[in-house]
C-alpha cells in the first residue's frame, strides 16, 4: 500500500470561511494499515470554540425565522454537494481510518443517507400541536454543540447536522482530531452548498479543550455527543451550569442471545456480523455471545470457526473483513484486552495478541474469540472497541435475559431464534434502546440511543428532531 503525504491542513470552518485557527498545536496523521505518517492537522483552541459559538449565536435569528420549505431547500442543497465529493471520501476513509472495502463504501454513502432522513422528516414534522384549549409550538432550541467520534465522522458529521438545521437550529461541530482528512472533505462540501455564514461551523481540536469550551458555553443550548461514557460524564457535569439540553450516545457491551431453537447457520453469520462490524470499532457491536449450556460446544466449534476464518488485513483487499484499530494507542488497549482475558482464565478459541500472521507493520488485531466466559470477567463488562468476542453459556431463558440485562450499558441487543414471535418477546425483556430479531438492518426513521450508561435520548427521525426543539404552550382567552 503507498502511503501520499498530504498537505497540512491548517484551517478550520468559521462563519462561512475557512479560516487560520488560533490554536498553534499540530498533530499528526497516520494511516493506520501501514503506520506511516501522512499529514498534519492543526488544531484548534478556545479561541477559536469562541468564534465558532459566536458565529453560530449571530446566525441564529435568522435561521430560527426560516420557513420549512426554506430549511429543506437548504438541506437538498447540503445533500447534493456532500453526494459530490463521495468518491474523494471514500479514499479519505480507507486511508486514514482503514475501513476495509464493503464498510467504507458504505460509510462514504451514509453522510447522503442522513441528510435525505432529516429531509424526510422535515416533510412532514407537525411544529404545531393542540392539547385541548391550548397550542402547542415546538421551536428551536438554540445553538446546539455537536461533537463527533473517529468510528464515522462525516456521518455523524452531517447525521447530527442536517437534523439540527431541519430544527431551525445553528450548530458548532467539533469532529476528532484523528479524522481531519474526512472531516476535510466534509467541510469543503458543506462550504461548497452555500449555507449562510454562521450556520455551521467546524472547529477540530482535542476534546478536552475545544469539546470542553463549547460544554461550559453559555451560549451553546444544546449539545449532542457520540463517544464514550466517561466523556459523556464530564459533558452531563459541565452542562448542568447553564442547564444544557443533551443527548449522549454512549458505548455499549451489547448482547447477541442465541436461543436453543436457533438455527445454527442463521445464527453464526448473524454473530460475527453483528460482533465485528466496523472492524469492531462500534459501540452497538454484539461482542458478549450468549449460548445455550445445552448446545455450547457445538455453537463454540462453528463461531470459531467462522472467527478463524475472518480476514483482518489490508482494508484495499476485497476479502479483508476486518481493517486497522484506528491508532497505536488503540491496538494496544485491544491487546491489553486480549491479555486480560487470558489471564482470567478464558478459554482461547481463536485469535490472540499480536498481528495477524503474515503482517509486521500496521494496527491489526487477530480476530479473537474466547470461551467459558462469565459475565462477571473484565472482558465481559468492558467495552473494549475492537474484534473481541466472548461466548457465555446460560442455562434457561430467564438466565439468558439476565445475562444480557447484567451491564452497565444498555445501547443495542440482538435475539436469534427460529420463533419471530419467541425474540419479540424476549426483546420486550432487554434493556436496550434498540433490540434486533433475527437481522442486522437498520431503520432510519426509528429512534436510537441507550439506557443506563449508554446514554441520554434518542437520534433518528422525529424523535432525533424534537431533542433540538423546545416545547412552547399557547392560550389565549377569546
Amino acid at each position: 500500500m503507498q502511503d501520499i503525504r498530504h498537505p497540512d491542513i491548517d484551517q478550520v470552518y468559521i462563519d462561512g470561511q475557512f479560516v487560520v485557527p488560533h490554536g498553534s498545536e499540530w498533530f499528526e496523521l497516520h494511516n493506520p494499515a501501514t503506520e506511516q505518517t501522512i499529514g498534519r492537522v492543526r488544531l484548534a483552541d478556545t479561541e477559536d470554540a469562541r468564534r465558532a459559538i459566536a458565529a453560530a449565536k449571530a446566525a441564529l435569528p435568522g435561521m430560527k425565522r426560516s420557513s420549512r420549505q426554506q430549511r429543506i431547500d437548504l438541506l437538498e442543497r447540503l445533500r447534493a454537494a456532500v453526494a459530490a465529493r463521495q468518491d474523494e471520501l471514500l479514499e479519505a476513509i480507507v486511508e486514514e481510518y482503514g475501513a476495509p472495502a464493503a464498510r467504507s463504501r458504505w460509510m462514504a454513502e451514509y453522510p447522503v443517507m442522513v441528510i435525505d432522513q432529516a429531509i424526510e422528516t422535515l416533510r412532514h414534522f407537525e411544529f404545531e400541536r393542540r392539547a385541548g384549549g391550548a397550542t402547542v409550538r415546538l421551536e428551536p432550541v438554540g445553538v446546539a454543540g455537536l461533537i463527533t467520534p473517529w468510528n464515522s465522522d462525516a456521518g455523524f458529521i452531517c447525521g447530527k447536522l442536517a437534523t439540527a438545521l431541519a430544527a431551525g437550529c445553528t450548530t458548532v461541530i467539533k469532529p476528532s482530531e484523528l479524522s481531519a482528512l474526512q472531516t476535510r472533505m466534509v467541510s469543503e462540501a458543506l462550504h461548497a452548498a452555500g449555507l449562510p455564514p454562521g450556520v455551521f461551523n467546524i472547529v477540530t481540536g482535542r476534546g478536552e479543550v475545544v469539546g470542553a469550551a463549547i460544554s461550559a458555553s453559555p451560549d451553546v443550548a444544546k449539545i449532542s455527543f457520540t463517544g464514550s461514557t466517561a466523556v459523556g460524564q464530564a459533558i452531563l457535569r459541565s452542562g448542568a451550569e447553564s442547564f444544557k439540553r443533551v443527548t449522549l450516545e454512549l458505548g455499549g457491551k451489547s448482547p447477541t442471545v442465541i436461543l436453543d431453537d436457533a438455527d445454527i447457520a442463521q445464527a453464526v453469520p448473524l454473530v460475527i456480523g453483528a460482533g465485528f462490524m466496523n472492524s469492531g470499532q462500534a459501540c452497538i457491536a454484539g461482542t458478549r455471545i450468549l449460548v445455550p449450556q445445552s448446545r455450547k460446544a457445538e455453537f463454540e466449534r462453528a463461531i470459531a470457526e467462522a472467527v478463524r476464518a475472518t480476514k483482518s488485513g489490508d482494508p484495499r483487499e476485497t476479502d479483508t473483513q476486518i481493517g486497522p484499530m484506528v491508532s497505536e494507542r488503540q491496538w494496544q488497549r485491544v491487546q491489553r484486552y486480549i491479555r486480560i482475558g487470558l489471564d482470567e482464565g478464558a478459554t482461547l478459541l481463536a485469535g490472540g495478541e499480536g498481528r495477524p500472521e503474515g503482517l509486521q507493520r500496521g494496527w491489526f488485531v487477530r480476530p479473537t474469540l474466547f470461551g467459558d466466559v462469565r459475565n462477571d470477567m473484565t472482558i465481559a463488562r468492558d467495552e473494549i472497541f475492537g474484534p473481541v468476542l466472548a461466548i457465555i453459556p446460560y442455562r434457561d431463558e430467564a438466565e439468558a435475559i439476565a445475562i444480557a440485562n447484567d451491564t452497565r450499558y444498555g445501547l443495542s441487543a440482538l435475539v436469534i431464534t427460529a420463533d419471530p414471535a419467541r425474540g419479540e418477546r424476549v426483546a420486550a425483556q432487554i434493556d436496550a434502546g434498540r433490540v434486533l430479531v433475527n437481522t442486522l438492518a437498520h431503520e432510519p426513521q426509528a429512534p436510537f440511543g441507550g439506557m443506563k450508561q449508554s446514554g441520554l435520548g434518542r437520534e433518528n427521525g422525529r424523535w432525533g428532531m424534537e431533542a433540538y426543539l423546545e416545547t412552547k404552550a399557547v392560550l389565549v382567552a377569546g
